[in-house]
């Protein structure tokens, strides 16, 4: 008898120490779901239509960036160095990149985050990219609107001359120059 007595607190104990963590798992899905339900009301980027904002800066190599002066089509990337999607997501974009109709210049990589970092990402995005290195509120993130990475986007010219944004996540298994 002892032994079932003891057996019976032992499993009540469980279901207890079970049953407190199961609620403590449950409030935090429910702050994530309030946290995730904030952001979800900001877009992560410009979307289609949308007019890309004034930018005005350097590439990694000094090549002059603004906005005005972009005269075709242009690829945007966005990169971060601590972000794992964006790890993997570079090699195809520096693929997409190189069948750019414009070249090297018409594609525009912005590495977010410190300079030491982002060597890497750099190095690779040279090839077939102006490169900008910038923080999290930078000139490049600020005209697009970028709230998340990876993002690619594509802008040209409207007949208006406005430069807007005309595919908002390209899809980089298609065929450069391609837009939805």
């Amino acid at each position: 008898m002892p032994l079932l007595i003891a057996v019976v607190a032992l499993v009540g104990t469980l279901c207890t120490v079970n049953l407190v963590l199961t609620l403590g798992v449950i409030r935090r899905l429910r702050e994530h779901t309030e946290l995730l339900g904030a952001v979800q009301g900001e877009p992560l980027r410009l979307e289609v239509g949308q007019e890309v904002g004034d930018f005005d800066t350097a590439s990694t190599l000094g090549e002059p960036l603004v906005r005005d002066l972009v005269t075709g089509p242009v690829l945007f990337g966005f990169f971060s160095p601590t972000c794992e999607p964006c790890r993997d997501k570079l090699p195809r974009f520096v693929e997409h990149a190189r069948h750019e109709p414009g070249g090297r210049s018409s594609v525009i990589a912005t590495v977010v985050g410190d300079a030491d970092a982002a060597a890497e990402f750099v190095s690779e995005l040279s090839e077939v990219a102006q490169v900008v290195v910038e923080d999290s509120d930078g000139v490049m993130g600020t005209a697009l609107g970028i709230r998340a990475f990876p993002s690619v986007l594509r802008a040209e010219h409207a007949a208006d001359g406005r430069l807007v944004v005309v595919d908002g996540d390209v899809a980089l298994g298609r065929p450069a120059g391609l837009t939805a």
